[in-house]
């Protein structure tokens, strides 16, 4: 039987493990009662025991039951709710000892500790509960306002048709001007008409009906006026800044605003069309798809946090003999995480909202979206990585067998052999390895319960597992050294070089196709979300940066020697090396130089972006610092590269000068601004108060591991090894492979500090931004 305190670990909250009752605290204060209990069960031993004692306990439960033994239990601890005023009401729970008891220390001490989080768990639950009442509020009035906006386009669509041939009576449509903010074109919506009869009582109508629901119009004496006198209104509509189109719209309006200090004058410019109230509509699913889910995390607080009470206190009775349990547990069913059930009827109002007006009223698609089904782990997968891993070892022990016999890395034939099959199995190898290190960094956030799905926003339904990430980690490397082995053979069998080196070409394709393939097969949802922010990434700074966009870019920086051996893969078979056997315009060519800088910047050039569009979008200076780093890091890298062509003095001061730069500025970054270390004020030396490992020196080790991978990652590319050329290209695949495990280990502690920042704001439920309001508002 699984005790409960492991039990309460796995099934709390993360983000709000701070706010749950403090279980394991008052276990202690429980254990210290039946330490004081045992002196004096030693004195009541030498009386000896009797024959008769079985009989007076039988006998003295039985005259407890009888003679109105509840009325005693009152007898024992009496809990008092006060209600203290401090700007606003509060109730307060304070508990007093009627009866003595013989360890009168701890167990006062224990009901102090027991009334103290009951209070912080009435007031948390209290907030918590006004924060999701009044954001259901603000829902409904966005709701409210959407459906009377398509009622409204509704008919006047239906008018337009009717009128179509008389142009002149064609009534004007809702247009928006762009405006800068963190939105895309922050539409200020303007309905310009000139209704007569009854159109003007239907507009008036809605204005009526979008008024009430919080859309604040400009009064009549300063709103504007169509032809005939009839007075304008304006509303905005805030549509997030996450698609280039929207991105390139605010920008240029701010560039007219802010340079030019000439606002754009009003003109009919952008319909607010059908498509704009669909993208309005969809914002606001999603933000009751939250809301729900935050009532969903809501109830497991209160329901957890009664059982901890319930269980806390049998222990009590059961160490102390006394039947305190009862009395406290009435207060705690009165407390008002218990008795309030305004969260259950506000459950029972989203799921009808939702299943009316996003599902058709088809209830099982709405819980679909409400309460998405998270698959069982299967033991199959289990099976397959163990089996792919046997698989792996055994052909990676046959191939180096196969290249021991045929003397591949000879002097005569291992310049063929690492120019055409290296690249392309190196790539695979690299990616491999990255998965295998993003396996076991998803392996140490479950263990630790780091909600690491709701940071980087994925559907828990569709997220990769550990166990996912190993089999799919196993699976390439199996077919990686497999292709391998089958290279070898067919080369030991006299086929054509131009057929046999054309398998590594063939086997990449294989894989590009498996990658986009439209089926649903080997994990398409992950597949799609990963082309999906690959071209959030290379798209930068058009599209809006979420955390898992910045995540895998920061994953690329670690990958450049991935790109160069794919940069070197493409030229290889687009020059048709593989036939000729010919490798010079792949080495000496200049496109294939110029083309170097190229990759080897790219992946540091998005970031930059990133950071310089984060810096757009929140306003924080702190993300131009940031982007500082990137810009150091590409410097040093072409300085690297020119070095490499041209080795003389001069280049190789400014290599170390540049990277020794670049190297501080990042360990700098990593230590004090991604894992949050350093803080000279903190109660754990050098680090930060809270960790989630309970070692210490594992921080330390960290800090010294990162900073010496970081330096080996600095001197790889510099190339100072004088060996020959298969090992030169083993070193830096050996190096290469290095910075890949050194992001691994870095990416754990990126998590762990923004799970920390999460936990400290109680943030276990994300903010939509809603789309409509005030056309007057600047916020």
């Amino acid at each position: 039987m699984v005790k409960f305190s492991k039990e309460l670990e796995a099934q709390l909250i993360p983000e709000w493990k701070d706010a749950f009752v403090n279980y394991w605290q008052l276990k202690k204060q429980v254990k210290k009662i039946k330490v004081s209990r045992v002196p004096k069960q030693a004195t009541d031993a030498d009386y000896g025991v009797s024959l008769f004692d079985p009989i007076r306990s039988i006998s003295k439960k039985i005259s407890d039951k009888l003679f109105n033994f509840d009325n005693r239990l009152t007898e024992i601890i009496q809990v008092k709710s006060k209600i203290r005023k401090n700007g606003e009401e509060e109730e307060i729970f304070e508990t007093e000892l009627v009866q003595l008891f013989s360890e009168e220390d701890e167990v006062r001490v224990f009901f102090e500790g027991l009334d103290e989080e009951l209070n912080k768990v009435n007031q948390f639950y209290k907030t918590k509960e006004t924060e999701f009442l009044e954001r259901g509020e603000i829902l409904n009035k966005q709701l409210q306002i959407l459906l009377d906006l398509k009622q409204i386009l509704d008919d006047r669509r239906w008018k337009n048709s009717l009128s179509k041939p008389k142009l002149s009576n064609v009534p004007s449509s809702w247009s928006s001007t762009p405006r800068n903010s963190d939105y895309s074109s922050e539409n200020s919506a303007e309905l310009s008409a000139t209704p007569t009869g009854t159109e003007l009582t239907q507009t008036d109508e809605a204005i009526s009906a979008l008024e009430r629901n919080g859309v604040s119009f400009t009064n009549t004496a300063t709103r504007g006026k169509t032809k005939k006198g009839k007075p304008k209104m304006a509303m905005r509509i805030d549509i997030p800044n996450n698609t280039p189109t929207r991105t390139i719209t605010a920008v240029t309006s701010m560039l007219w605003e802010d340079l030019v200090n000439n606002p754009k004058k009003e003109s009919p410019g952008e319909f607010i069309n059908r498509k704009k109230i669909q993208c309005a509509e969809k914002i606001i699913r999603g933000a009751f798809v939250e809301l729900y889910r935050g009532l969903g995390l809501l109830k497991t607080y209160s329901s957890l946090n009664m059982v901890a009470f319930t269980k806390i206190l049998k222990k009590f009775d059961k160490v102390s003999n006394q039947q305190a349990s009862a009395s406290y547990l009435k207060a705690v069913k009165r407390s008002h995480f218990i008795s309030s059930d305004k969260f259950v009827r506000l459950m029972d109002e989203v799921e009808t909202i939702f299943t009316k007006h996003f599902a058709n009223n088809d209830k099982k698609k709405a819980m679909k979206f409400l309460r998405p089904r998270q698959h069982k782990e299967s033991h199959m997968i289990t099976f397959f990585v163990g089996l792919f891993t046997g698989c792996f070892v055994s052909l990676f022990s046959v191939y180096a067998l196969l290249a021991h016999l045929s003397g591949i890395f000879s002097p005569s034939t291992e310049l063929d052999y690492m120019e055409t099959v290296y690249p392309v199995f190196s790539v695979f190898a690299l990616l491999s390895l990255h998965l295998f290190m993003y396996g076991c960094n998803l392996f140490m956030w479950k263990s630790k319960r780091i909600n690491c799905n709701f940071i980087f926003e994925f559907q828990p339904s569709t997220a990769l597992k550990y166990r996912d990430a190993f089999l799919i980690c196993t699976t390439f490397m199996t077919a990686v050294v497999g292709a391998m082995v089958l290279h070898l053979i067919l080369r030991a069998k006299n086929f054509l070089p131009s057929q046999v080196d054309a398998i590594p070409g063939i086997f990449l394709l294989f894989f590009i196709t498996l990658l986009i393939c439209p089926l649903d097969i080997f994990y398409r949802p992950t597949r799609y979300c990963f082309l999906k922010v690959l071209r959030n990434i290379v798209c930068s700074p058009l599209y809006k940066v979420l955390m898992v966009d910045f995540f895998m870019a920061d994953q690329l920086t670690s990958q450049i020697p991935l790109l160069r051996h794919m940069e070197s893969t493409a030229c290889y078979f687009l020059a048709g090396s593989f036939r000729t056997h010919q490798y010079e315009t792949c080495k000496t060519g200049r496109l294939f130089r110029e083309l170097a800088y190229v990759i080897s910047f790219a992946p540091y050039y998005w970031r930059a972006m990133q950071c310089a569009r984060r810096w757009f979008d929140e306003s924080d200076v702190n993300q131009l610092a940031n982007m500082g780093k990137y810009v150091s890091a590409m410097v040093a890298a072409g300085a690297r590269i020119t070095y490499a062509n041209q080795q003389n003095h001069l280049w190789f001061s400014v290599v170390v000068v540049t990277s020794v730069v670049a190297t501080v500025y990042q360990l700098y970054w990593d230590f004090v601004q991604d894992w949050g270390l350093f803080n000279p004020n903190s109660k754990n030396l050098w680090l930060r108060d809270e960790l989630i490992l309970k070692n210490q020196s594992i921080y330390y080790f960290s800090i010294a591991l990162n900073a010496v991978l970081r330096v080996a990652w600095v001197e790889t590319v510099m190339g100072f090894h004088k060996i020959s050329y298969v090992e030169s290209r083993f070193v830096d695949f050996l190096l290469a492979s290095l910075e890949v495990i050194r992001r691994g280990h870095w990416n754990f502690y990126r998590l762990e500090n923004e799970h920390l920042n999460n936990v400290g704001k109680f943030r276990a439920v994300k903010t939509v931004p809603l789309p409509f309001r005030d056309a007057d508002s600047d916020g």
